[in-house]
């Protein structure tokens, strides 16, 4: 437990300390997002806010991760594993980013284009699960096991993808994604370590308080923007730890907030290809709920609470699958 909080700490301290000098250099270069015109009326102020800032979230992660995971003497396949899954995710958020800065314009990597690299990049963690004796091909609830055999890859790739694409549809407002993070990562560092996986504890832990400090730049009014440089790589990395640590089942309600984003979105495609009517005024839902009249902070603070809660309840259904009652 001490150096999961220590690598909170580190994360939450090296995030802070990079954040200016980034900052500054995104500024000198000129390194501003670009706002879509079918994005709310509000948002066309952001245009030219600086982006990119997942480097330093990630730079941050990685730093405090390898130093703590050596102090522990954790540095394991497991964790290495996890980390350069989530570089990988890191430099396809990137690489979509930088040709949205080239193009001066917010198109970046095509829908089909991002999804291939998603999936290629989430077979690395599916590979080592599936080769590891400890984890095998197993998907449990509880005391219930499933073995899914040659199945299992297909579940995981869709955990981990879904998780990058759903944590990527929330970073949309202010402080929302960074916010409703570092909850599920809290959740997610303390389900890891009592079941052993100190390593992934340590990295989880270690998102939670880079996610923490990104909140003194990426609170409204935002200093700076996480992008897909980001926004991709955390997504990937939330859902790499689910399957690592073998509770995708929780995921949902650890991943609540990120999860309704994504409903959202789906149903309201759904709805108006099929009936031209939309069910909320914008999707995802966070834009709904602006548009509704609240303002931008209320959202961030109650999806956040919503997040914290859910979190919570992600515990105490795990305790319960622990103790036996489920």
């Amino acid at each position: 437990m001490i150096m999961v909080t220590v690598a909170f700490l580190l994360g939450m301290i090296l995030c802070l300390l990079s954040g200016v000098p980034y900052i500054d250099f995104l500024k000198k270069k000129m390194i501003g997002q670009y706002v879509k015109d079918v994005a709310p009326e509000a948002h066309q102020k952001k245009e030219g806010t600086p982006t990119t800032g997942g480097v330093f979230i990630v730079a941050a992660v990685v730093i405090a991760s390898i130093i703590t995971l050596a102090l522990a003497q954790q540095l394991s396949e497991e964790a290495f594993i996890i980390l350069i899954t989530f570089l990988f995710y890191t430099f396809a958020g990137f690489q979509d980013d930088y040709l949205k800065l080239k193009g001066k314009h917010n198109d970046g990597l095509s829908a089909k284009g991002k999804l291939l690299r998603q999936i290629a990049i989430a077979l690395l963690p599916t590979i080592y699960v599936m080769m590891s004796n400890t984890f095998g091909t197993f998907f449990s609830i509880g005391s219930f096991e499933i073995d899914l055999g040659w199945l299992y890859p297909l579940f995981a790739v869709f955990v981990i993808t879904g998780a990058s694409n759903a944590y990527n549809l929330t970073d949309g407002l202010d402080g929302l994604a960074s916010s409703t993070g570092l909850f599920a990562f809290a959740a997610c560092a303390i389900i890891l370590l009592l079941t052993g996986h100190s390593g992934a504890a340590i990295v989880s832990a270690s998102v939670s308080g880079a996610l923490f400090g990104f909140l003194r730049y990426n609170k409204p009014k935002a200093q700076v923007f996480m992008g897909d440089t980001g926004s991709l790589a955390i997504g990937g990395l939330l859902g790499t730890l689910a399957v690592v640590g073998k509770f995708e089942f929780l995921l949902i309600f650890i991943g609540a907030v990120f999860v309704v984003e994504t409903l959202s979105v789906i149903l309201q495609v759904l709805s108006f290809k099929t009936t031209g009517k939309r069910i909320f005024k914008m999707s995802p839902i966070h834009h709904h709920f602006e548009l509704s009249g609240w303002s931008e902070k209320k959202i961030v603070v109650v999806f956040a609470f919503c997040s914290a809660l859910f979190g919570v309840l992600a515990l105490v259904l795990f305790c319960m699958t622990q103790r036996g009652i489920i």
